[in-house]
């Protein structure tokens, strides 16, 4: 009997990453449509997985992508890329279902929002509709899985519910907090997205898929303080914050911005709890049940605490988002590239040295004036970018894609090299490079080099502006990195 090949799209995103090592321990033979294949060889699972480089809304990419497939899954959205992300996702879908019936794919799985009957949908849910409806008239049985709130290590709701509670024990919040919401584990959302490979082919609807509680927003922040041995949390609902100001106010305490928090926040404004569970007649439920919601907060707690975070909402490339380029030496093709750059040897071992680069950022800070960085991350926050609160995936070990900060990992090679892509706010683009030379005569050298590529007037005022600062900054942290490094020595 031949295996089944399924096409995973988002395969570097938060539920794509967790899929594909699923599927492939159920026997599948999985390809990948990524649009950074070096984002996803960072994963264990690549040595297992076909991966395909291409673009989602290119046609012609996603054609080859689909050659001989299966079952494919549209895992992609655009929520965070600005503008109509209502219409890029429509298009992109619109593009997937035509070249999945014209390659002759026996099933499509698509995992959306759950949708309320009778209610004015947000702009998010009224959009995972409209892609459900373009996958379903595809001609190419279809199965439209709708999650509510999806609880899990990494995921943007659950980081959302951490740290609006851990960090407000008394809170003023919006009218939300008393909608009815039907959560889900992630482990019980994989389980249904494997199993509905196996669909008959007659199958062509969506389904809702829901854990065992329902509860109002303000249950599940009490029952998370409840699992993470918090004080109980006193909330005030007031009904004068609107979905603008919340979404603010939830980039302003949480790691997600307020670009991403607010459709998330507009969508808890509808009530979502499973108005049927027809699944089970294809996708059997464990004989011990779904996974209830204080279970999924504690296991998404010990993936934290024991820093086993495969996947996390900030690692996902943003279909639609455009794609930059890469800086090279000496030409840039994108045109004016200004530099910074120092060298000093470093009386450490390469080893000891790279250590200390690998875990900068996060908990560890970037090793120079601290009050510096959080007002820079303060005032990135404030006109609508990451700031610093995204922290790390993971402490100690840093891949390609990892968001770090307001940074992005976008190159690192052989325990030797670190370049970092800028995510914040900036008139032009902007990169930090981190390298560890050759040991020479007992020491290390360690090259360190700021790039940017302005963009208008404004890029260019903005380097000379704050290049007198990168003495202060920079240099003090490519000193007090190398102290680190050589501290370990002893």
């Amino acid at each position: 009997m031949t295996s089944t090949r399924s096409l995973v799209t988002g395969a570097t995103g938060y539920v794509g990453g967790r899929l594909v090592p699923e599927l492939l321990a159920a026997g599948h033979d999985v390809r990948v449509l990524v649009r950074d294949e070096r984002k996803a060889r960072a994963h264990e699972w690549s040595v297992d997985a076909e991966i395909v480089e291409g673009d989602a809304t290119d046609a012609d990419d996603v054609s080859a992508a689909m050659a001989d497939v299966d079952v494919a899954y549209f895992l992609l959205h655009s929520i965070d890329t600005g503008g109509d992300f209502a219409a890029t996702e429509r298009s992109i879908a619109e593009a997937f279902a035509a070249e999945a019936k014209r390659a002759g794919v026996r099933r499509i799985v698509y995992l959306g929002g759950m949708i309320p009957e009778g209610q004015e949908l947000s702009e998010h849910l009224r959009s995972r509709k409209v892609v459900g409806d373009v996958l379903l008239e595809s001609g190419v049985p279809t199965a439209v899985l709708q999650a509510g709130v999806v609880i899990g290590s990494g995921s943007a709701s659950f980081e959302m519910l951490r740290y609006l509670t851990e960090r407000l024990p008394v809170m003023v919040t919006p009218k939300w907090v008393h909608t009815r919401i039907q959560p889900i584990a992630i482990r019980d959302v994989l389980r249904y997205l494997v199993g509905s490979a196996a669909l008959p082919a007659d199958v062509n609807r969506r389904f809702d898929i829901g854990g065992p509680d329902v509860l109002t927003y303000f249950e599940m922040m009490q029952r998370y303080a409840a699992v993470a041995g918090l004080p109980k949390r006193r909330v005030f609902p007031v009904p004068i914050l609107s979905p603008s100001l919340s979404s603010h106010w939830v980039g302003l305490i949480t790691p997600v911005p307020a670009s991403l928090a607010r459709p998330l926040v507009e969508s808890l404004r509808n009530e979502v709890v499973a108005a049927e569970h027809d699944i089970t007649a294809y996708v059997s439920d464990p004989d011990d049940g779904l996974i209830g919601f204080d279970r999924a907060v504690e296991l998404a707690l010990t993936r934290i605490q024991n820093l086993e975070v495969p996947t996390s909402w900030s690692s996902a490339a943003t279909a639609g988002a455009p794609a930059e380029g890469l800086p090279t030496d000496p030409d840039w093709a994108g045109g004016s590239l200004y530099k910074d750059e120092r060298t000093r040897e470093v009386n450490a071992t390469p080893e000891h040295l790279w250590s200390v680069i690998e875990g900068i950022g996060g908990r560890n800070g970037w090793y120079s004036w601290r009050l510096a960085w959080w007002v820079r991350g303060a005032l990135d926050r404030m006109v609508g970018g990451p700031g610093l609160r995204r922290g790390r995936r993971n402490q100690k070990d840093l891949v390609v894609g990892d968001a770090l900060d307001f940074w992005r990992v976008e190159e690192t090679d052989d325990h030797s090299f670190l370049r970092l892509r800028a995510e914040m706010k900036l008139p032009g683009l902007a990169w930090l490079e981190l390298q560890v030379g050759s040991t020479d005569g007992g020491t290390t050298t360690f090259h360190h080099r700021a790039l940017f590529h302005p963009k208008g007037l404004f890029g260019y005022v903005y380097w000379w502006s704050i290049l007198p600062f990168h003495g202060i900054i920079f240099g003090s942290m490519q000193r007090n990195i190398a102290k680190a490094a050589e501290a370990l020595e002893h």
